[in-house]
């Protein structure tokens, strides 16, 4: 069975779970593997999506990058450019990141908005930290991780970012959102924080940024990643037990240990987590997509209620990574 799933995981019409798939779980040779790599850019979903960017570096409307066009507006193509592993070299995808940098990012901060222009940058009301840290994983992902700006946006999440089980936000910037800062830190945001730190190579990661990624560990672990506090039973988010493929804003279960693992925990209290996973498995060994923006980007990638060789990628590099 896993000979087969490694197989179709393999098959070369998904170029980028064959470069993932040979990276992270065969740890193939750096010759294959950047062989894999290059065909990223040439089949499957990454020149679909960028046969539909403008020559400016955006999709539809500059102004509407964010909020208007869920989800086809430009920073979510940047995201999932970045989840596809976009070659950072190519100029389209260097013209999109200078334009969410031009359009999103506030520039005092280096936190990114949901609203902004090219002449002022990112409107500092509308900076949020989801969409910060999205933003700082896709850039560093994209080959932005040593450019001044990028470093700013790792001082804004460090300096911002905080993992509260009861909150202690004030209604003062950048804390003005309610959905983003209500009773509790959302865990959505306290996830992507973690997923850009992560990004970051060990040894270029700074103490603030340790200290950052500690913390927001342990407040998903004294959790158990899915229940709704230290200490409770009652599952946070049942929608987050239904795995799915991209994630966007929202996470599930399988992101929070793939981020975790990839840290390098082997925590016993993400072991809830694990089972629950492994009860997901069908009995080919494969996953379901079972949550996505279904009908609702650029282009389709993996239908819900099918086979899903994205969640059955990271279930499998999530279990490899754990002590047996």
């Amino acid at each position: 069975m896993e000979g087969e799933i490694v197989d179709w995981l393999l098959e070369e019409g998904d170029p980028s779970i064959r470069y993932l798939t040979l990276r992270d779980l065969l740890r193939r040779e750096e010759e294959e593997v950047l062989e894999a790599k290059a065909k990223i850019m040439e089949v499957g979903a990454v020149p679909r999506i960028l046969a539909r960017q403008k020559p400016e570096g955006n999709w539809g409307e500059a102004k509407d990058f964010y909020q208007n066009s869920k989800y086809k507006g430009t920073v979510w193509n940047l995201i999932l450019l970045a989840e596809l592993c976009a070659d950072p070299h190519d100029e389209r995808i260097k013209a999109a990141c200078e334009f969410v940098l031009e359009w999103s990012q506030e520039r005092t901060t280096g936190g990114f908005a949901v609203r902004g222009n090219k002449d002022k940058g990112g409107t500092k009301e509308s900076v949020i930290c989801c969409l910060t840290s999205n933003m700082a994983f896709s850039l560093i992902r994209l080959g932005y991780g040593e450019d001044p700006r990028v470093r700013k946006t790792l001082k804004w999440l460090t300096t911002f970012q905080r993992y509260e089980h009861v909150s202690q936000a004030t209604h003062e910037w950048p804390y003005l959102h309610q959905r983003c800062w209500h009773d509790h830190t959302c865990r959505s945001g306290a996830v992507k924080s973690l997923k850009a730190l992560a990004e970051v190579p060990r040894s270029e990661r700074t103490a603030d940024m340790e200290r950052m990624i500690e913390a927001g560990a342990e407040f998903l672990l004294s959790q158990h990643i899915l229940r709704k506090g230290p200490g409770s039973k009652e599952v946070s988010r049942p929608e987050w037990l239904h795995l799915g493929f991209p994630l966007m804003w929202n996470t599930d279960i399988l992101e929070i240990l793939d981020v975790l693992t990839w840290l390098g925990y082997q925590d016993e209290r993400m072991h809830d987590a694990i089972i629950a996973l492994l009860s997901k498995r069908r009995p080919d060994g494969r996953w379901l997509q079972e949550n996505r923006f279904e009908g609702r980007f650029l282009i389709s990638l993996e239908r819900n209620g099918k086979p899903s060789k994205w969640v059955t990628l990271r279930a499998l590099r999530v279990l490899e990574a754990m002590p047996r």
